[in-house]
C-alpha cells in the first residue's frame, strides 16, 4: 500500500513562485510514488469574504496551474474543497474537541489579528480544525506543506491524537511535514519582509502567468539598499530575500557569482535584479504556455473537477462512516 499524501492551495487568486517551489513541484514529484489527494482551499478562502464571481475565478486559477505545472489527474485525485461535504462534518467533530487557549496561540492567527484586527471572525481561529480535517479525512501520513505551516501540522498530529484518546481507538495516524529537498522551502517576496503571498499585494509576487514584461517590471522594483560599505558584511533582510529568491531560480554558478560580487563590495544591484528577472522568465515559462492553453478548454476542467471528486468523496465517506460509528452515531 502506498502512503498517503494530502496538502492543498487557498483558491484567493492566482498561483505564484512561492506556491510553486514551497508545494507544487513537490506535488509533481510525489505523484508517481504516493496516494495523492491535492486540493484547492477554497472553504479555508472565505475567511477572507471574496465575492462569488472572485471565488469561482479563483477556484478556477489554481486548477488551471495544479494542471499546468504538471499534476496529472490520472496519477493524483485532484479536487475542490466544496465539493466534498464530509471535510466540513470531520470539521465540525474536530472542533468540539479543540480548545480556545491552543487555537488563540497559534502563530498565523496572531498574525492575522495584527495585519486584519477588523476581520477577526470565527473562521481563522479555527483554520487549524478545518486543514486538520483536510488532512484527516483520508488519514494521510505525509503533507508537502511550507516552512509557515508546521505548526498548522503539528496541531492536526494534536486534533487526531486527542480523538484517538478519546474514543479509546488508534484510528487517524499522524501526518508529518515531508518534502523530496533537504529542508523546506520558503520563497521569499518582493517586498523585502518576509514570504511570497497574494495577501501583501500583487507587487510581492511573481505569478506563473505573469508576462515576461510584468516580470521585470515587478523585480526592477524590489526592495534593495545602497549596497555593501564593507567586505563580507551580513546582508540587510530585502537583500537577503533577493539571493534567496535566487537560489531558488537561478544556477548555483549564477548565485555564487552575485554572492562573491556582494561580498567584494563590487555588487551594482541593476545587474542582479535583471539576471533574477530574466531566470525568473525562463523558469515560469513552460507552465505560462500550458495555463494559457488549459485556460480555455472548459469542458476538461469539469472533467476533471467531477472526477476528483468522486475519487476524493470515496475516501472521505469511508472516514466519516467509521468517525461515526466510533464516536457513537448510530441509526434507528
Amino acid at each position: 500500500m502506498k502512503e498517503t499524501v494530502v496538502s492543498g492551495i487557498r483558491s484567493t487568486g492566482k498561483l505564484h513562485l512561492g506556491n510553486y517551489y514551497g508545494a507544487v513541484k513537490n506535488f509533481v514529484q510525489m505523484q508517481n510514488d504516493y496516494n495523492c489527494y491535492f486540493f484547492i482551499a477554497d472553504l479555508h478562502s472565505l475567511t477572507t469574504h471574496p465575492t462569488p464571481a472572485d471565488l469561482h475565478g479563483n477556484i478556477k486559477h489554481v486548477l488551471v496551474e495544479y494542471l499546468a505545472s504538471g499534476i496529472d489527474p490520472e496519477n493524483s485525485t485532484i479536487y475542490i474543497q466544496s465539493d466534498v461535504p464530509e471535510i466540513a462534518e470531520l470539521y465540525l467533530y474536530l472542533n468540539m474537541n479543540a480548545y480556545m487557549g491552543e487555537l488563540e496561540r497559534s502563530t498565523s492567527f496572531k498574525d492575522k489579528v495584527r495585519s486584519n484586527p477588523d476581520n477577526v471572525n470565527a473562521g481563522l481561529l479555527t483554520y487549524p480544525v478545518l486543514m486538520a480535517a483536510d488532512i484527516l479525512i483520508h488519514k494521510a501520513t505525509k503533507v508537502p506543506v511550507g516552512k509557515d505551516q508546521e505548526q498548522h501540522l503539528e496541531m492536526a498530529r494534536t486534533f487526531g491524537n486527542r480523538f484517538n484518546r478519546l474514543y479509546n481507538t488508534e484510528y487517524f495516524p499522524e501526518p508529518y511535514a515531508f518534502s523530496y529537498s533537504e529542508k523546506l522551502v520558503k520563497v521569499p517576496g518582493l517586498d523585502g519582509k518576509g514570504k511570497m503571498g497574494k495577501s501583501e499585494g500583487e507587487a510581492n509576487a511573481v505569478y506563473l502567468s505573469d508576462d515576461p514584461e510584468t516580470i521585470r517590471k515587478k523585480v526592477m522594483k524590489a526592495v534593495s539598499d545602497g549596497g555593501p560599505t564593507e567586505e563580507n558584511q551580513p546582508k540587510p533582510e530585502p537583500i537577503q530575500n533577493l539571493f534567496d529568491l535566487m537560489k531558488v531560480v537561478s544556477s548555483a554558478d549564477t548565485h555564487q557569482h552575485f554572492e562573491d560580487l556582494y561580498s567584494k563590495m563590487q555588487i551594482r544591484y541593476g545587474d542582479f535584479k535583471k539576471q533574477l528577472a530574466e531566470d525568473m522568465i525562463i523558469a515560469t515559462a513552460p507552465m505560462r504556455e500550458r495555463i494559457q492553453d488549459i485556460a480555455k478548454d472548459d469542458s476538461y476542467l469539469r472533467q476533471v473537477a467531477k472526477h476528483g471528486a468522486l475519487k476524493a468523496r470515496e475516501s472521505a465517506q469511508k472516514t466519516i462512516r467509521e468517525v461515526r460509528s466510533l464516536i457513537g452515531f448510530k441509526s434507528f
